[in-house]
């Protein structure tokens, strides 16, 4: 039980990682819009289809902005990063991190 609350009801710990998710955020705020539009859609997308605690979630949307900051940089348009099925290319995210309740399922 001391583990649980360690973990996920460590006020310190919560407030830490608050701050941290908003660095993040002003990151993607800082993106070219269509960059940000894409960057919100594929978020809701994300959670509204992860499975498991949500800390996958966090990590993977870092990767993500990282991601699209290069690609930015690089002059890319976000289609071309993401390729221009947005749907699946979340998908492959979440099964690729092992959070999506369909992880290893053939379409």
């Amino acid at each position: 039980m001391s583990k649980f609350f360690d973990h996920y009801l460590n006020i310190k710990k919560m407030i830490a990682d608050k701050r941290e998710y908003k660095r993040q955020m002003s990151r993607v705020d800082a993106l070219p819009e269509d960059y940000r539009y894409v960057f919100k859609k594929i978020q809701s997308h994300m959670w509204m289809f992860a499975s498991g605690s949500g800390y996958e979630m966090i990590k993977i949307h870092y990767d993500l902005i990282d991601l699209f900051e290069d690609g930015a940089a690089n002059k890319k348009g976000v289609l071309e990063v993401t390729g221009e099925d947005v749907a699946a290319f979340c998908d492959e995210l979440l099964r690729s991190a092992g959070t999506s309740p369909v992880t290893g399922a053939k379409n």
